[in-house]
């Protein structure tokens, strides 16, 4: 992610990310690039985390921890009623400079680390297609999980705009999105195929046990995104009810040794969401090669973005033949996508 100028980062961030979603950050982040001391100080992220995300997000959770300062008054996450009429940038300033060394610790410290559960909005649909198509119970592999919230995609309910529920419809957890292009198959997707094992992969699994891991999660939810911290809050008493099997390691190394234990009697799905855009392109080749790899041996599918662009993808090798689809853009959190699946 350092690759580009930090403050290029923050430009890109404002422009592409932000806008239509988070006025604050947009804000912030167009200033932040002007700024020569804040782009000094995010030179203490760690090599491959996106520097802006980082950065809000230590801001974000010295602020929730109770570090109270003006800059509170701009939070919607924090304040009833938040100040939108003044410029919030000169506070973000302050702020950063009086909690400076709290803040390295935490850029030095902490990763960003995806827990977007509505992303499994778009999931849902693929899954379902592929127990449709081979007919047998679905064995995941999630690599980057984080706290694993999007391995336990069968677990919630989800509506479409259509006026439908999909999935379990007494779950805790409901998420709603909309399908921007395309269209869904609602007979496929009515009930949730049936999994076998679910096993989450990542270099640092966040505990939802710790009381620091949640809070550091919560924080990376925008301040603006009230039903993204609703959606995770109900989550996390999901996975506490039935948490899936959870590995701390390289995913990507880890992958044929993990697969090895999968039987054939179910189909391998491996997958993860905004994760390769924090691996090296080596990494990415590796893990297309160890797919390739597994596919030769075993029918299996592969569901990924941020590998080749931003879109959606799934690639599957089926009795040794492969195959390649784009499902379409989705948003980052989940709140629309499309929809081009092929049966």
């Amino acid at each position: 992610m350092k690759t580009l100028p930090i403050a290029d980062l923050f430009k890109d961030f404002a422009m592409n990310e932000c806008e239509g979603s988070s006025e604050l950050y947009k804000q912030l982040s167009l200033q932040i690039a002007e700024d020569e001391k804040i782009l000094q100080l995010c030179r203490h992220t760690r090599e491959s985390q996106p520097v802006p995300n980082l950065l809000f997000g230590a801001v974000h959770y010295l602020l929730l921890q109770g570090n109270h300062h003006e800059l509170e008054t701009f939070y919607p996450s924090i304040t009833k009623s938040p100040d939108l009429t003044q410029n919030p940038f000169p506070f973000f300033q302050s702020f950063c400079k009086e909690n400076r060394e709290a803040i390295i610790t935490l850029l030095e410290a902490k990763r960003v680390q995806t827990n977007e559960v509505r992303r499994c909005a778009y999931l849902y649909p693929v899954f379902c297609t592929i127990h449709e198509q081979t007919k047998k119970p679905l064995s995941l592999i999630e690599i980057g999980t984080s706290a694993g919230l999007q391995l336990l995609w069968d677990k919630y309910s989800y509506s479409y705009g259509d006026h439908e529920i999909y999935g379990n419809p007494s779950s805790l957890v409901q998420l709603h999105s909309k399908v921007r292009r395309g269209t869904l198959s609602p007979e496929v997707m009515k009930s949730p195929p049936p999994v076998e094992k679910r096993i989450g992969v990542d270099l640092h699994v966040s505990d939802l046990t710790k009381e620091e891991d949640v809070q550091w999660l919560k924080a990376l939810i925008w301040p603006e995104h009230e039903e993204r911290r609703r959606n995770f809050e109900t989550a996390v008493r999901q996975f506490r009810t039935s948490p899936p099997t959870m590995m701390e390691g390289d995913g990507v190394a880890l992958l044929p040794r993990v697969a090895e234990d999968i039987t054939h009697n179910s189909t391998l799905c491996i997958y993860h969401t905004h994760v390769a855009n924090q691996m090296p392109e080596n990494v990415k080749e590796d893990l297309l090669q160890k797919v390739e790899e597994i596919g030769q041996g075993r029918d299996v599918f592969h569901i990924y973005n941020n590998i080749h662009d931003r879109k959606l993808h799934v690639d599957s090798y089926v009795k040794g033949s492969f195959k390649t689809q784009t499902i379409g853009e989705t948003d980052g959190h989940g709140r629309w996508f499309d929809c081009e699946l092929q049966n």
